[in-house]
């Protein structure tokens, strides 16, 4: 896990193989700017000696505060505080999230298989409803795909229907999910997990020992939970587990961070950002992010697990009741 304190960018032109050249990259470090900077200019160059040798490379590379797509690329968010290993950031959209290199937190959304895809039925459909002449075979296609509309306009009515029924046959969206995460504590014993709900779901963290982010046990909890693919591509890729700490923006009446900018932001926008902090850390006191339930397994906190756990129930608010989660 890489979340550094510092960043800086650096742009290069130069004219090869007979035009103009310019490469863009970025710097970070953990102890200052000037060390930003100067790792900065240094990809820079590199880069642009690899692309005059004939190597095929991206000429600006992309700011993304916590991208999947890139091992071991550094997490680009502001810092708010270090707790040993653990890191809080606040996220693209105003958040406050804890990352930590090696205690494993995993969110399950209660979120609705996508329907069948009915795009291509509905197109026939409408496609059969063109006067067509053409001897008796044609007539009997056009009916058929006339049939096949209709059905396409009733599918979801009857999918999302029979979607319903299967759900509440198994105790609902939360039934489904406390089933695999029971059925997996009876395979595996001598796990311990916390459990918490959240405002889309459950959210679960493993206290028996420290994790590495790479390591199959890790992907087949995952795989048993039916944990959102992204972000067990992000935990692998980062070296790192995530967990959100305070209320979306959106729902305690708020929009998303303003201005939307990777970190760091320019002197230009700092004040419109500070303004909007200022406001959503405000609304955002009254709510919590998730709420402890109780906890499966074994029961056992690792003593290298202990206090992120605590610190991670402080910030989330997970313990008090009264509070709303969002």
């Amino acid at each position: 896990m890489l979340i550094p304190e510092f960043w800086a960018d650096s742009r290069v032109q130069i004219r090869g193989h007979g035009k103009q050249i310019t490469v863009r990259r970025s710097g970070w470090s953990m102890t200052s700017q000037a060390e930003a900077q100067a790792m900065a200019e240094a990809r820079t160059r590199e880069t642009i000696h690899r692309i005059v040798a004939g190597a095929k490379l991206d000429r600006r590379e992309s700011k993304l505060a916590y991208e999947s797509g890139t091992e071991g690329r550094p997490i680009r968010e502001e810092v708010l505080s270090r707790h040993g290993d653990a890191v809080i950031t606040r996220n693209i959209y105003g958040a406050h999230c804890l990352n930590s290199p090696n205690v494993l937190f995993a969110d399950i959304d209660f979120v609705r298989p996508p329907a069948s895809c009915v795009v291509l039925l509905i197109l026939f459909g409408l496609l059969s409803t063109i006067p067509i002449t053409v001897g008796i075979v044609t007539q009997y296609i056009s009916f058929a795909f006339a049939l096949l509309f209709f059905a396409a306009l009733f599918t979801p009515l009857i999918e999302e229907a029979g979607y319903r029924m299967l759900i509440s046959i198994h105790g609902g969206h939360k039934g489904l999910a406390l089933q695999r995460i029971r059925q997996f504590i009876e395979k595996n014993p001598t796990w311990s997990l916390r459990l918490y709900e959240t405002p889309a779901g459950f959210r679960l963290i493993a206290t028996q020992r420290t994790f590495d982010p790479k390591e199959e046990n890790v992907q087949s909890l995952f795989n048993a939970l039916c944990v959102d693919k992204m972000y067990a591509r992000l935990c692998k890729n980062q070296n790192c587990f995530r967990a959100r700490l305070t209320a979306k923006p959106w729902r305690i009446g708020l929009r998303g961070l303003k201005p939307r900018r990777t970190w760091p932001v320019s002197d230009d926008v700092s004040p419109t950002r500070r303004a909007w902090i200022e406001k959503y850390e405000q609304k955002a006191a009254h709510f919590a992010a998730c709420r402890f339930i109780e906890t499966l397994g074994s029961g056992v906190i690792h003593v290298d697990v202990r206090e992120t756990v605590e610190l991670h129930d402080q910030l989330s608010r997970a313990l008090q009741r009264h509070a709303s989660i969002a």
